[in-house]
């Protein structure tokens, strides 16, 4: 039997990580890791999830299943977090991945012919996993490399096309890997476009609290549910709690009433019966005490207010270095990631002659930077780009 199967292609990120650990050069820089690194390079622990886990340690008695969507209070944390007062289906999931393949599952389930439209560029896992489920899939336009921001024009024309009962993936907030974000009025008019057209939104959503803050960042997603009559929305938690080895998010429906809660309970028994707890209980320890709750927002904010300052460091060094505003882009995008714009043979001489390393499509972390090597990456760039 196994002499049938075939390798697998390589992942690129990986592959990336392994040449970054084995260059012996000192000063080199990792720019391809999609992780949140503080300033000294390390992704700690934050206060609050490390008090809960305190807290869960002193007070657990048992280790047995929780109920099959997930544990009841993470899942209220969870819709209030995303939502706010509303509610709708949910069950637990391994990550977001877990979250994203269960989405995939019950659209299958419920419109077999349906096609997912993808934002172009997307991260690779989406057309992996739509594949693996049996799934139509296109892509709408999003991204201009021209200037480093929105094709706006032909996204909306793209949307325009969708037919009913097709589904649109959206990158919530901080989430598409160029950085670039729909700004309130382009989530409006995709609203308007969804509503006409029939169409049901899939939001992806990492780095909720990454981009303007926990509560500005869940807004347009709070005001598109109440535009349209469902919408599935994919939630991790690896980022902004950083408890990215526990595996913990949310997927949740809005609409369509309790068939959904069951087919969505009846597709986490087929996967993996009970989902893992540990990591959701950390959350809704956080999400539900207020001292730890007020302590992770501010910690969260303080990491997305360093990420700011990051961008618009690089923006200045890079202005000066390069004596134009040709990546004076990269201080409007926000979160963790900046797709630059150079070639893949400038990609390359970054990683050759300076060190430094980042995907070849020039998708960098921004918080893979720091002070210190924020004028290291603008010089590099300046001479590979000169």
């Amino acid at each position: 039997m196994f002499d049938a199967l075939r390798p697998q292609a390589p992942d690129m990120i990986l592959r990336l990580m392994q040449m970054f650990r084995d260059d012996p050069r000192g000063g080199k820089v990792d720019l391809g890791v999609g992780v949140y690194r503080d300033a000294t390079g390390r992704t700690p622990v934050m206060r609050a999830v490390r008090e809960a886990g305190r807290r869960m340690w002193a007070a657990e008695e048992t280790k047995v299943y929780t109920a099959m969507p997930g544990d009841p209070a993470f899942l209220d944390a969870m819709r209030r977090l995303v939502l706010g007062p509303d509610t709708g289906a949910a069950i637990a999931t391994p990550g977001g991945t877990g979250a994203l393949r269960q989405a995939f599952e019950l659209i299958r389930l419920a419109r077999p012919d349906a096609t997912i439209w993808l934002p172009d560029p997307t991260w690779p896992n989406h057309p992996a996993l739509i594949s693996a489920v049996g799934l139509r899939q296109a892509t709408y336009r999003y991204f201009d490399t021209a200037t480093g921001g929105l094709d706006v024009d032909g996204m909306m024309a793209d949307l325009e096309r969708v037919a009913a009962g097709d589904v649109i993936l959206l990158h919530g907030c901080c989430h598409n890997p160029t950085g670039a974000d729909l700004r309130p009025a382009h989530w409006a008019h995709v609203a308007r476009i969804l509503a006409h057209r029939g169409a049901l939104p899939l939001i992806d959503m990492a780095y909720q609290g990454f981009g303007e803050g926990v509560e500005d960042d869940a807004l347009p997603t709070r005001r598109l549910v109440t535009q349209v009559p469902e919408a599935l929305i994919a939630a991790s938690c690896s980022k902004n709690f950083g408890i990215y080895r526990e595996r913990t998010g949310v997927l949740i429906a809005t609409g369509g009433g309790d068939v959904v809660q069951d087919n969505l309970t009846a597709l986490n028994r087929l996967a993996y019966s009970f989902p893992p707890d540990h990591g959701a209980r950390l959350v809704a320890t956080v999400l539900t005490s207020a001292d730890l709750e007020a302590d992770w927002r501010a910690e969260l904010d303080g990491i997305r207010r360093g990420m700011v300052a990051l961008r618009e460091a690089l923006a200045v060094a890079l202005r000066a270095e390069c004596r134009s505003d040709r990546f004076g882009f990269v201080a409007e995008h926000r979160g963790m990631f900046s797709r630059l714009g150079l070639s893949p043979a400038e990609v390359e001489a970054l990683r050759d002659r300076h060190g430094i390393y980042m995907l070849g499509d020039s998708r960098m972390n921004v918080a893979g930077l720091t002070a210190d090597t924020v004028p290291v990456l603008a010089r590099a760039i300046a001479q590979v780009t000169a």
